[in-house]
């Protein structure tokens, strides 16, 4: 597994180059790929990566599978192209996060509308040689307030991978859902590589137990010391996972910051408990 750099989940918007270029100047080993920019041009976004050493993180899946079936068939339709560049400069990892609640559909309902709708989406990935992702909701706030509960666990999350059938579908992995669905290592030890696409990695909330966080209120890893950050990342080693861990904090403070502070304080943050844990 690598350190990945999503300048996005930082709040920061710099050219893919330059971005690049600061990500690994900070100890990243990857980043996330302009994805325009691979359509254009895949051999440019491939000599930026190589040019500083860089892998490629996991990208965004562009289909609105939550939405009115129009809205659902446009993005599946753009979803090849998307694909394709993605495959040229290498970036064979897409993810996306399931809402942990529907206000309208009962949870039978709704498992078959996402297995529906995004069976078509694993399947134009498979076909380029590109994997997805999908990320369980963890915390009990998100799901307060609506009539019908959906997955929001691990378990409940691979039997949807599962049940889309297509053999290219697993986890997205984060620390703050893992840890707030009350997940531990030994759950962590019953996965593989093959079972986790993407990872990201955060901290929680001071003076929170589990089902009192806030899913927007995070913290920098090894920030607050809420979450056995080094439990996580030495299962991940465990079981053998390849692929980025990419820190998503959403941190008001590091969008008051310039671009490259709040790179390299991500970074620190992020290399500080990699260490701890012997990464």
């Amino acid at each position: 597994m690598y350190p990945a750099l999503s300048p996005g989940a930082i709040g920061v918007t710099l050219p893919f180059e330059q971005a690049a270029r600061l990500a690994a100047e900070a100890g990243f080993k990857g980043v996330s790929v302009d994805l325009d920019a691979a359509q254009s041009d895949p051999d440019a976004v491939r000599r930026v990566l190589e040019a500083n050493k860089l892998l490629p993180a996991a990208w965004g899946l562009p289909v609105d599978f939550r939405r009115e079936e129009q809205a659902y068939r446009e993005g599946l339709a753009r979803l090849p192209a998307l694909a394709k560049a993605a495959r040229q400069v290498g970036a064979d990892r897409c993810s996306t996060w399931i809402l942990p609640f529907s206000d309208t559909l009962t949870a039978a309902e709704s498992f078959e509308l996402h297995r529906s709708r995004l069976r078509p989406c694993a399947e134009v990935l498979a076909e380029h040689g590109c994997r997805l992702a999908l990320e369980f909701v963890g915390p009990k706030t998100a799901r307060q307030g609506h009539a019908h509960e959906f997955v929001h666990t691990q378990d409940g999350m691979l039997e949807l991978c599962q049940a889309i059938g297509t053999g290219n579908v697993g986890l997205l992995f984060d620390s703050f859902h893992w840890y707030t669905s009350h997940g531990t290592r030994d759950d962590i030890r019953r996965l593989s590589d093959a079972l986790v696409v993407d990872v990201h990695i955060n901290d929680a909330a001071e003076g929170r137990g589990p089902e009192e966080q806030i899913d927007n209120e995070r913290r920098l890893p090894g920030e607050s010391g809420v979450i056995d950050l080094a439990g996580f990342l030495g299962g991940l080693k465990e079981i053998g996972y390849a692929g980025p861990v990419t820190p998503e904090p959403f941190s008001p403070r590091l969008r008051q910051m310039p671009p490259e502070e709040a790179i390299h304080t991500v970074a620190e943050a992020l290399l500080g408990v990699w260490r701890a844990a012997g990464a």
